[in-house]
């Protein structure tokens, strides 16, 4: 089954072949597109750096594995998906550096497929595994930001 990495990599990709191929509607040009780098660069600290405290904390970063701690200092205090906030900022920012709107579409399917069919099942494992720490720790932060 495919987790959250999977379907980044597969937008990543799909998103800078099908901008190529079908280059339509372009809703920004440069200097404007340029802001994409600053996006991408927010989402690629955010993703290494949230992933950087599962290492650092000696627990999985993988969704198929059982984790042994609640990670929830760095980013994760604002966001319980830090990592996946990363990812769809990366899709978003080469959405702007493009400027066009196919590849506009695909942050947002990415989101909408994190956010049903990707997160509910990693949020009933943390809620198995950690009980009323996790409960409390999904009142207090917000799933994205």
């Amino acid at each position: 089954m495919a987790d959250g990495q999977d379907y980044f990599i597969i937008l990543l990709v799909l998103s800078v072949l099908l901008n190529f191929v079908f280059p339509v509607l372009v809703f920004l040009t440069p200097p404007s597109t340029y802001f994409g780098f600053l996006i991408i660069g927010f989402g690629f600290v955010l993703a290494f750096w949230s992933s950087s405290l599962f290492l650092k904390n000696a627990t999985t970063l993988q969704p198929s594995e059982e984790p042994t701690l609640l990670v929830t200092s760095g980013p994760f205090r604002l966001s319980r998906n830090p990592i996946y906030l990363g990812m769809a900022s990366i899709l978003l920012g080469v959405a702007v550096l493009f400027g066009t709107l196919v590849t506009l579409a695909f942050p947002v399917i990415f989101v909408t497929l994190i956010e049903f069919f990707i997160i509910p099942g990693e949020e009933r494992k943390l809620e198995k595994i950690f009980g009323e720490p996790y409960r409390e720790y999904k009142k207090s932060v917000r799933r994205w930001m």
